[in-house]
C-alpha cells in the first residue's frame, strides 16, 4: 500500500499559540505511529511558526519511522539537516515568508543548485525528494538533480477535483508515469483529503508515500487522531 507520513507542523502550530507544550509535540508524534502513520513529517520554517528548529533533534531520537525533513535549503535548514540526517529530505522551493508551499521546482532552471544540495545530503546517506508540479516535462532534469524521488505538489488536483476530477487528475497520472519511467520514485502531498485522497491513489501508478497533515489534523477534531489515521490509512489500501 501506499505509505502515509503525517506532517505534525499544524499540532505545533496550536502549541506555539500558547508559548507551552500543549499539545505536547513528541506525543502526538508517538501516537500517529501507534495509531498507524508510517512516518511524520516536519518542515520548520524561518519563522518557526510551525515546528521549531529546536524541536528537530528530540523528534528525530523518538521517532521510529521514517524521518521526513522538508523545506528549503538555505545555510540554516541544510546544517539542521545535515546534523539531525532524516530518512528522507523532501527539497522544498518555498521564499521567506510563504504561507504555505503553492508551487514545485523548476527542476531545469535550479539543476545545478540542487545537484550541489543533492550532493551534501547524498553524503550523509539522505534520500531525496524534489517538490514538483505536474509537469512531465520537467523530469528528466529532476533526474539529473540526483534526486531519488519527486513529490508532486496536489494543491491543484485538490482544488478543480469537484470541478472535473477526470481532467484534474490527468497531468499528475502523466507525471507519475514518467517519473516511474526515469527511475524516480513517486510521493505526493498538499491538500490531499479524506475527500480526493481514494481516487488520487486509484488513478496514479507507482505512488511510494503521501504526506498529509492540514486536513489529517483537522479530521482529527472530529473524528479523533487514531480514528482518522485509521481512515486515511483505508483509503490507501489497494483493493
Amino acid at each position: 500500500m501506499t505509505r502515509l507520513s503525517v506532517n505534525i507542523n499544524k499540532v505545533a502550530l496550536i502549541r506555539n499559540a500558547r508559548g507551552e507544550n500543549v499539545p505536547d509535540l513528541n506525543q502526538v508524534a508517538r501516537d500517529c505511529e501507534l495509531f498507524g502513520a508510517q512516518g511524520i513529517t516536519v518542515h520548520p520554517r524561518p519563522d518557526e511558526r510551525h515546528v521549531r528548529f529546536a524541536d528537530v533533534p528530540e523528534l528525530k531520537k523518538l521517532v521510529t519511522t521514517e524521518f521526513n525533513i522538508e523545506g528549503y535549503p538555505n545555510k540554516r535548514f541544510m546544517e539542521l539537516v545535515l546534523t539531525n540526517t532524516p530518512h528522507q529530505c523532501t527539497l522544498v522551493p518555498d521564499p521567506p515568508g510563504v504561507l504555505t508551499s503553492n508551487t514545485g521546482w523548476n527542476t531545469k532552471e535550479n539543476k545545478a543548485f540542487l545537484q550541489d544540495i543533492i550532493g551534501r545530503l547524498h553524503e550523509q546517506g539522505i534520500r531525496v525528494s524534489l517538490f514538483l508540479n505536474a509537469e512531465p516535462e520537467l523530469i528528466e532534469s529532476a533526474k539529473a538533480t540526483g534526486a531519488e524521488r519527486i513529490e508532486l505538489y496536489t494543491g491543484p488536483f485538490a482544488a478543480n477535483y469537484a470541478k472535473d476530477k477526470v481532467m484534474a487528475i490527468k497531468a499528475f497520472r502523466e507525471t507519475a508515469i514518467a517519473a516511474h519511467e526515469a527511475g524516480l520514485g513517486l510521493n505526493a502531498g498538499h491538500d490531499l483529503n479524506l475527500t480526493n485522497l481514494k481516487y488520487f491513489r486509484e488513478n496514479i501508478p507507482h505512488l511510494l508515500e503521501v504526506s498529509i497533515g492540514q486536513a489529517l489534523i483537522s479530521d482529527a477534531l472530529y473524528y479523533g487522531l487514531q480514528n482518522t489515521i485509521q481512515m486515511y490509512l483505508n483509503l490507501l489500501r489497494e483493493a
